[in-house]
This record gives structure tokens, C-alpha cells and sequence, in this order.
């Protein structure tokens, strides 16, 4: 079953409880906290207390987007936050062993993310610690970008080598998702898709959103000869 994952980045920050309970009653499959610091990218949004703020308002998991540089000095305050799956860049990571084995250490599910210029085999050898792979199908540090249908075959790139591994590990897509991109994503073999502005600038509800891009994506996989 293909998974939905909202990002929380275009919601109404003064109403983030009531936004992530919406999204959790419209079937969402966790919720992604687009962390940014102003230098890895040229934007800055949320830090932890706003993250711990909104953990009691519901049960879904939280996966934090750290597009961050140097994100091992502030890992454990992600998962103090409620986070369990932490995600961090390939480009911002100097030791990204070291920094994806400190994430499993902490208690969390370790994330990699890959901005589009850069080659799968940057993380051919952490794949050992490695529970989600993500490939970004827009340049981080902005929501409402044109999904690079240009990553699909990446994508596809992706699903064989982590196929080659003895490990399920998810692979998430992220930038531009919506209801015109995610059949391609899912025919190059996606399995989780992040959505933002896709579900906070429709006129329908989070509930139809994301119905909707599941069946997309589930068509989509069905098409490949794929189970969903």
C-alpha cells in the first residue's frame, strides 16, 4: 500500500495541532517536518519545541527532514521532539556513518535523503543502517516547486539497488507531488510520497487529497506488474 505523507510546511503555523490532527482523520500515513536552518538552505522554518508542541495533538508517526548542515549537534532534540524517523542529507553530513548510526543509537529510524544532483553510490556503503532512502525530486529548501520529472529514472535506479539488499528499506519521494506527478514517481518505483502545497492549496479536503494520490499511486503500481 502505497504511503501518504503530508508535509506540515505549508500549514497554518498558528494552528499546526489542529492542522496534523486534520491530516491524521484524513488517513495520512505519517508527518514530515521540513527542518531548515538557512544555511544547508536558503530557508529557515521549524525547531524542535514546535515539533514537541504538536506530538500530544495525535498517534502518527513524525519523520523530521533535517536540510540542515552539521545535523548531529541537535539529533537527540529531534527525537526528544517526537520524532521517529529521522531524515538527513548525504551533502550535509561529513560522516554520514557515524551520523546514521548516532539516529539508531537514540532510538529513532534512520533516513537518508539525496538532492538531485547526487549519484545513489554516495550512500552505497550505510546502507546497513539505513531504513528509508529519499530521493528529492525538486532542489530542497522551498515548498511549491515543479516536480524534476527528470529524477524518474533515479527513482528507478533506486528501487533496483535497494532491491538488492537483504533489508526492507522505504523509498520516499519528495518535492512537486500531486496529483499530475505521483504516477510517474510510482512507476519508477516509489513507495512513500511526501505531498505539501499538493494538499494544503486544494479546494477539496485532506481527505479526498489523499485518497486520491493513494489511488494514483496504487494504479500506477498495478500498471508495472508491481503488488501495491
Amino acid at each position: 500500500m502505497p504511503r501518504i505523507v503530508p508535509s506540515v510546511l505549508p500549514a497554518n503555523f498558528a494552528r499546526l495541532g489542529t492542522e496534523c490532527r486534520a491530516l491524521q482523520d484524513a488517513g495520512a500515513d505519517r508527518i514530515q517536518w521540513d527542518v531548515m536552518d538557512g544555511r544547508f538552505v536558503p530557508n529557515l522554518t521549524m525547531g524542535p519545541d514546535i515539533i514537541a508542541a504538536a506530538r500530544a495533538e495525535v498517534q502518527l508517526e513524525f519523520e523530521a527532514h533535517l536540510m540542515v548542515e552539521e545535523p548531529d549537534r541537535m539529533l537527540p532534540r529531534w527525537v526528544e521532539a517526537g520524532c521517529g524517523l529521522v531524515i538527513v542529507h548525504v551533502e550535509a553530513c561529513r560522516h554520514l556513518h557515524r551520523t546514521l548510526a548516532r539516529v539508531r543509537d537514540l532510538g529513532a529510524r534512520a533516513g537518508v535523503a539525496l538532492n538531485p544532483a547526487t549519484p545513489l553510490c554516495a550512500i552505497s556503503n550505510v546502507l546497513d543502517l539505513v531504513d528509508l532512502v529519499l530521493v528529492m525530486t525538486v532542489d530542497p529548501g522551498f515548498g511549491g516547486q515543479c516536480y524534476l520529472s527528470s529524477m524518474e529514472p533515479k527513482i528507478s535506479s533506486a528501487r533496483a539497488f535497494l532491491a538488492t539488499t537483504e533489508r526492507e528499506i522505504e523509498l520516499e519521494v519528495d518535492g512537486g507531488i500531486g496529483r499530475t506527478t505521483i504516477t510517474g514517481a510510482a512507476r519508477a518505483g516509489a513507495t512513500t510520497f511526501c505531498a505539501g502545497s499538493a494538499l494544503f492549496t486544494q479546494r477539496t479536503s485532506f481527505t479526498t487529497e489523499i485518497a486520491e494520490l493513494r489511488r494514483l499511486a496504487m494504479v500506477a503500481d498495478a500498471g508495472m506488474g508491481r503488488a501495491a
